[in-house]
């Protein structure tokens, strides 16, 4: 066992655990377009519709999208890793050449994503050297067919392992 205070330690334990990967972006008018990708996000609730990201405090891009009244929350598919490195790379160059899908109230969408959410902000919470972001679900696209982008030991990889069947006990 390692000290919890090493980052190291702590990276590599962290990688341990796959996760989705997801684009939260927003525009305003159909240009001054924002967004950012994130590896730490999970559903959180159905009653509220609730999803959470948590976002470093040092990030120069959420301060923008907090006082967005919609942003898009794109599930990254399986084949878009380069585009998922893009959205994390400079601010500048973010969205050249990206294919997008705009909605009235502002949301941005990744095209040939695996799911879409437009979302609001719902809440905050300070957690360390991140803030967890709780956004409310107000409408979704989604195509279970499509498989997602995973982030596990610390690189992308394509879900391809085969459905397992599960029961269900009440």
């Amino acid at each position: 066992m390692e000290p919890a205070d090493s980052a190291d330690a702590l990276r590599r334990a962290f990688s341990c655990f796959p996760t989705g990967v997801v684009a939260v972006c927003a525009h305003r008018d159909g240009t001054e377009f924002v967004g950012m990708a994130a590896s730490s996000f999970s559903t959180v609730s159905l009653t509220p519709p609730l999803v959470s990201v948590c976002v470093q405090n040092s990030s120069r891009t959420w301060p923008l999208l907090r006082d967005r009244s919609t942003v898009g929350v794109s599930v990254f598919a399986h084949d878009q890793a380069q585009l998922c490195r893009q959205l994390a790379g400079p601010a500048a160059q973010r969205f050249a050449d990206v294919e997008l899908l705009a909605s009235d109230d502002g949301a941005l969408f990744v095209d040939g994503a695996a799911a879409h959410l437009a979302c609001e902000l719902h809440a905050e919470y300070p957690a360390g050297d991140h803030t967890v972001v709780l956004l409310r679900i107000r409408s979704l696209a989604a195509n279970p067919e499509v498989d997602p982008l995973v982030f596990h030991a610390s690189t992308f990889r394509a879900f391809e392992a085969p459905p397992i069947a599960t029961t269900h006990t009440r």
